[in-house]
């Protein structure tokens, strides 16, 4: 085991398919991506510095949406695509979280579960928004989908990006009356309604056929009517970068990353985690086999959009409402304007610099003076997993 502990090192010395509960296919490819990933299985370039003459083999990445190695280049890329689509307004992030209760049905039916709780979500939000006693007009949103808490146990919530104001019938932008976006206890009572409902037409229309204990749903869903559900929001920030670094957090991050893996001891591995409870970052000691399968819970199903967009930051009209949305903004609130065009020409709006290194040339570790420049490719290499 490398001194530095990686979820692929972890995932090379124990494999999971040899638990007693075999893996799914979907699982087992996302172990194969792990594995291949960074390795001469992928193939790669061969560099060469043009200083010194120091050697060096990249290796491809495999680019799974679930693979800790992968996320940082494709966090940094789509956060560029991001920068002619923030607005000089206030952004809220407003977090939707699904009762535990519901952990068992999301096993057996996944993509059911999380296609519904992205509509109820919306319908929700969309709800409040269109009241002529709140917004009166049309909300954007961007929801990202996670499914996991700190502790790496099952914890689905949908968190939402939302520009503080809506675009009118009339074209005209209603922005938010106060530093929040809505009521939290009445989202809460709404979405809940929602959700449940959505849950019971899922059930008459046979979609929820594995569930299938007599009465379970119905009286799931009835215990769950008296309860409260969580909902958090805050009003955050208005700066085009820091709007687009705050979002590409959310929208990249996986269940597991490797700089939480702080080693082995007595065979069991150190995993750091925030403990919310007490705003504590704390260490807990799982074995191999657990972390691993907690890590395989967040899979998600082949095909599943975890990032979406809704109303006028959806894909079928965003460009062309933006455009209103600027030049509505641009009539009422000069400040705005300024800020925008400080942000066009560099003075305000910096790129990080982390992301700024990931795009340059690649400067060679040893002589830390030449760059090390591609003289070649280097062949797959086959290799099968378990």
């Amino acid at each position: 085991m490398p001194e530095s502990l990686t979820l692929q090192a972890l995932i090379n010395a124990y494999p999971p398919s040899l638990d007693h509960q075999p893996l799914s296919g979907q699982k087992r490819k996302i172990c194969d991506h792990i594995l291949a990933c960074r390795t001469p299985v992928m193939g790669g370039l061969q560099r060469q510095c043009d200083h010194c003459g120091y050697a060096a083999a990249q290796y491809h990445a495999c680019r799974d949406r679930h693979c800790p190695q992968c996320q940082f280049r494709q966090q940094a890329q789509w956060c560029d695509r991001q920068q002619t689509q923030v607005l000089p307004v206030t952004y809220h992030h407003v977090v939707f979280t699904l009762p535990h209760e519901l952990n068992g049905w999301i096993e057996l039916h996944p993509e059911v579960i999380y296609r519904l709780l992205f509509h109820s979500v919306w319908e929700t939000l969309k709800t409040f928004a269109e009241d002529p006693k709140r917004l009166d007009g049309q909300l954007g949103m961007t929801a990202v989908l996670h499914t996991w808490g700190q502790n790496l146990c099952r914890h689905v919530h949908l968190h939402c990006l939302i520009p503080g104001g809506a675009l009118s019938q009339g074209n005209q932008w209603n922005p938010a009356k106060s530093t929040y976006l809505f009521p939290i206890r009445a989202l809460s009572k709404v979405f809940k309604g929602k959700m449940v409902s959505a849950l019971r037409a899922a059930q008459a229309a046979g979609e929820l056929k594995r569930i299938s204990r007599t009465n379970e749903i119905d009286q799931t869903l009835d215990t769950l009517m008296k309860k409260e559900w969580v909902v958090y929001s805050r009003h955050c920030l208005t700066r085009t970068q820091s709007v687009i670094d705050y979002l590409g957090r959310y929208t990249h991050r996986i269940a597991l990353n490797n700089s939480r893996l702080l080693g082995l001891e007595q065979g069991k591995v150190k995993l750091r985690y925030k403990d919310y409870r007490d705003n504590q970052t704390k260490v807990m000691l799982l074995t191999p086999e657990e972390l691993i399968r907690r890590f395989l819970l967040h899979v998600l199903p082949k095909g599943l959009m975890r990032i979406r967009h809704y109303g006028f930051l959806a894909n079928c009209c965003r460009e062309k409402r933006l455009s209103v949305i600027r030049k509505a903004l641009s009539e009422t609130d000069e400040d705005a304007l300024k800020d925008k065009d400080k942000d066009k020409d560099g003075k305000k709006d910096q790129r990080p610099e982390a992301m700024v290194t990931t795009l340059n040339p690649i400067r060679c570790p040893k002589c830390k003076t030449g760059i090390l420049q591609v003289i070649g490719e280097l062949n797959i290499v086959r290799s099968g997993y378990c």
